[in-house]
């Protein structure tokens, strides 16, 4: 059995649509939005409706920015469109027309914190499933799917704006971990909170992690833990106990899927 796995694909269909080349499943791993490109400020939702300019902005603020500095930023720099939330959510909607059209099948696929889970039911066909909460056989083993990332414990979700990141409450995220069970394969979009998993070298900061997935490898014990939303992580992979926690890659950049064949 040969599976191939992605995560954070942020637009890069082309590559996509190879990703599932010779394997007899692709797995998804959420953040196929590409909302601001950090490499490319022409490219992005932010970049194509706001300019380059204001795209490049919004990078340097969020790695070096002050507290407060970025969300008073995107507030101004949205004032200036009519009906922002519409316009996101179309710009959105001709990514993921693209994007769903380029899985192959049978693909099983989460969204991640960028993306707009509620548009993917516009998208999913047969042979491409949202698999947000399901356990699937694959080739004997038990693959369970958790997306999104959780909050800090006793924040909520902003409201308003023309952004609804796909950032869950902590104890709605840990209920998600929990409903799926005991399996083999633990998919997610986030890291355990391993702190070397969740630290990106790059922004020079942890990114959301979740102890409830890491309480899963510590009594589950699944073969593997694998998830992406870090980028540029300090460590790939670790062990934790029987559990091997991989990082897939980020796809944007490399357009190589990762393996996993038994």
């Amino acid at each position: 059995m040969r599976v191939h796995v992605v995560s954070d694909v942020h637009g890069n269909a082309e590559a996509l649509a190879r990703a599932g080349d010779g394997a007899d499943a692709l797995l998804v791993l959420g953040d196929l939005v590409d909302f601001v490109d950090y490499h490319d400020p022409h490219r992005g939702i932010l970049g194509r409706v706001l300019g380059p300019e204001v795209s490049r902005r919004f990078g340097e603020i969020r790695t070096n920015g002050r507290p407060g500095e970025l969300r008073e930023f995107a507030r101004t720099a949205w004032a200036a469109v009519d009906d922002p939330p519409a316009v996101v959510a179309d710009a959105v909607r001709e990514q993921y027309a693209e994007l769903f059209a380029a899985m192959s099948a049978p693909t099983w696929a989460i969204a991640g914190n960028v993306d707009l889970p509620e548009l993917w039911p516009e998208f999913v066909r047969d042979g491409v499933v949202a698999a947000e909460g399901r356990v699937v056989e694959l080739g004997g083993l038990r693959f369970g799917f958790v997306g999104g990332a959780p909050l800090p414990v006793g924040a909520e979700p902003r409201r308003g704006g023309p952004w609804r990141p796909n950032l869950l409450p902590a104890g709605e995220f840990d209920a998600r971990v929990a409903a799926v069970g005991p399996v083999d394969v633990l998919c997610s979009h986030v890291p355990p909170a391993v702190p070397e998993l969740a630290y990106d070298v790059v922004s020079r900061s942890a990114e959301a992690s979740s102890v409830a997935l890491l309480d899963r490898c510590r009594t589950d014990r699944p073969r593997a833990a694998l998830f992406g939303h870090v980028h540029q992580p300090l460590a790939a992979r670790a062990r934790v106990g029987r559990t091997e926690c991989v990082n897939v890659g980020y796809f944007r950049r490399t357009g190589v899927p990762y393996v996993l064949r038994w």
